[in-house]
């Protein structure tokens, strides 16, 4: 195929979009790849578009070759199933909800676990059906509050989602090495470095759970990482949790005067004042956060959240235990005159205590261990309370922000954050979904039994932005080969018509070989236009046709390395060939 630049619908930009945050967004919009069309909406040009098919073409083909078999559903999608499964509900404000000319309630599907379950149920009744993995490669949609980063974080995008059925866990086991098999060879292939983790399900449900992130210093994602080869999502990891000490022994509980230490580090120098020997630090305190917990159903609860005063709470990681309810920050203290403000403390809470506030605290907050936190009164805080003998709790909760340096959970030595953008994520959903709309098939002993699946997800446009993130360069794009939207870029330079006439048999030449040529044929455009327009465009070969010419040679340059080589124009094909090919 010759894609001619003179008439190709294509504009490039010189000076970056002002809504651009990441690089990615910045140059696929100046090189003409993609243009916003709403908030978190994208049209796709005839360049990008290009890269997008070749990344679905990579992960079809992997499917495929796994033996996935590829469906395709409507994104518009009845409430019904969505209702059977409590995710109407549990999406909250993120699903896009709409009503038909009669009334009734449909969704734009974020993610289609029910409707594929419905159609498995509708064809299959026996063990003999299963397993089967089926995909499709579909638009989603998810009303996010602050979409973000060009291609990163949409409100509309899309995303391979497959689903595999088992008729038990062994079966679902097999299912699920065999996607995480072919994710490993799609994001190889696609050029993209990954790091499978561990993950929470969330509002998809089950249990084993596994996320592939691209490490980038602009990701929303936070992961911890051992050297002993522990990985997890923040949001996954477990503290690894001490031993309950003995109480015999232990001093009384006794309050103190504190007066204006509403922080822990005023707390901590008060503290160290008035017990100089103790050898107090923030680690000693206990920090009791409130927040207010809003469930789907429009329900509002408080929530206290007990942890060590050297850490915050993480608020991603709260959410992902306390899910489908969203978070919000509490301020109702005027209604609850028992929680002082800046000097809250155990002991009244709890869902029997005087405020009747449900009371969780870091798996750190073990029997045994002493405190320094609030006594509920302005001004005042109590020392020496001990876990399990003076206060007790509701549960125990992952809420405390993960820091470098804690012990990762296997043992395998300290951890080390990173950041990065969620590629793909892998489930064992379990009986969820097959439960709700009650999928079950004949086993072999012809007893009905309920079907176990998973479910498989690649952010498609996602990783367009990822590669491009991954692989440019202060000069613009540097697409990999598998992706990119043409195989060469041969450029024209100069007046001479000689030039031109060369450029056009190379050019024709290399598409006579079966290659995907894209040609900047046009006449009154500079040579410094053109080289920066190839530069920004990034087609990982670039053949110049110009002043070397008269000399009977061209250049050949490979966009990743910025290496050159004059080549005979005799040769030119040849080596672009092999260069294509290696």
């Amino acid at each position: 195929m010759l894609l001619r630049m003179s008439t190709l619908f294509l504009r490039t930009l010189r000076d970056d979009p002002a809504d651009a945050e990441v690089p990615s967004h910045r140059l696929l919009v100046r090189a003409g790849y993609i243009r916003r069309a709403a908030p978190g909406g994208f049209t796709w040009l005839p360049l990008g578009y290009r890269v997008f098919r070749n990344v679905e073409r990579v992960i079809r083909e992997e499917m495929d070759a796994m033996g996935a078999q590829e469906v395709h559903f409507p994104a518009l999608l009845p409430r019904e199933p969505y209702e059977a499964s409590g995710r109407w509900t549990e999406y909250g404000d993120n699903l896009f909800r709409l009503k038909d000319r009669r009334g009734a309630d449909h969704l734009l599907g974020p993610t289609h676990e029910e409707v594929f379950t419905l159609l498995v149920k509708d064809l299959y009744s026996s063990y003999k059906d299963l397993p089967v993995w089926l995909y499709q490669i579909q638009t989603k949609f998810r009303d996010e509050a602050r979409p973000r980063a060009g291609l990163l974080r949409g409100r509309e995008f899309t995303m391979k989602d497959s689903y595999s059925f088992d008729v038990d866990d062994a079966g679902l086991d097999k299912s699920y090495a065999a996607h995480r098999d072919a994710y490993i060879r799609i994001f190889d292939r696609l050029g993209l470095d990954y790091v499978i983790v561990s993950a929470m399900s969330g509002a998809m449900g089950g249990s084993k759970s596994e996320e592939f992130l691209h490490p980038t210093n602009i990701g929303e994602d936070t992961f911890v990482r051992s050297a002993g080869g522990y990985a997890a999502n923040v949001e996954a990891v477990a503290t690894v949790v001490p031993d309950p000490l003995p109480v015999e022994g232990l001093p009384e509980a006794h309050v103190e005067d504190t007066p204006d230490t509403p922080t822990i580090e005023t707390l901590v120098e008060v503290a160290r004042q008035l017990f100089p020997d103790a050898g107090y630090t923030a680690a000693d305190t206990l920090k009791n956060v409130v927040v207010t917990l809003v469930h789907p159903d429009g329900g509002r609860e408080p929530l206290v959240v007990g942890v060590p005063g050297d850490r915050e709470v993480d608020l991603k990681r709260l959410e992902a235990q306390v899910a489908p309810a969203e978070v919000e920050p509490f301020a109702e203290f005027e209604a609850h005159p028992l929680l002082v403000k800046g000097y809250l403390g155990p002991q009244v809470l709890g869902a029997d205590g005087p405020a009747g506030i449900r009371y969780l605290v870091d798996p750190r907050v073990v029997p045994g261990t002493r405190w320094i936190t609030g006594a509920n009164e302005p001004g005042r805080h109590v020392f020496d309370l001990v876990a399990g003998r003076d206060f007790t709790w509701g549960g125990v909760i992952e809420a405390a922000e993960v820091l470098p340096g804690d012990p990762a959970p296997d043992g395998s030595g300290p951890l080390e954050l990173a950041r990065g953008v969620e590629l793909g994520h892998i489930f064992q959903l379990g009986r969820k979904y097959a439960d709700a709309l009650d999928l079950r098939v004949l086993d072999e002993t012809g007893k009905l039994v309920t079907v176990t699946m998973g479910s498989y997800g690649i952010g498609v446009s996602r990783a367009v932005a990822a590669i491009a993130e991954s692989t440019h360069d202060e000069l613009g794009l540097a697409w990999p080969r598998e992706v990119a939207p043409a195989d060469v870029h041969v450029v024209a330079t100069g007046k001479d018509a000689s030039v031109f006439g060369a450029a056009e048999a190379l050019a024709q030449e290399l598409v006579a070989a079966g290659l995907t040529v894209l040609y900047d044929d046009r006449q009154k455009v500079s040579p410094g236009v053109k080289f920066k327009d190839a530069e920004l465009l990034g087609m990982p070969t670039i053949v110049t046709v110009g002043r070397g010419l008269v000399d009977g040679v061209v250049e050949v340059r490979d966009r990743a390395t910025g290496e050159r080589q004059e080549v005979p124009v005799a040769d030119a094909a040849a080596r672009v060939l092999a260069a294509v090919r290696s």
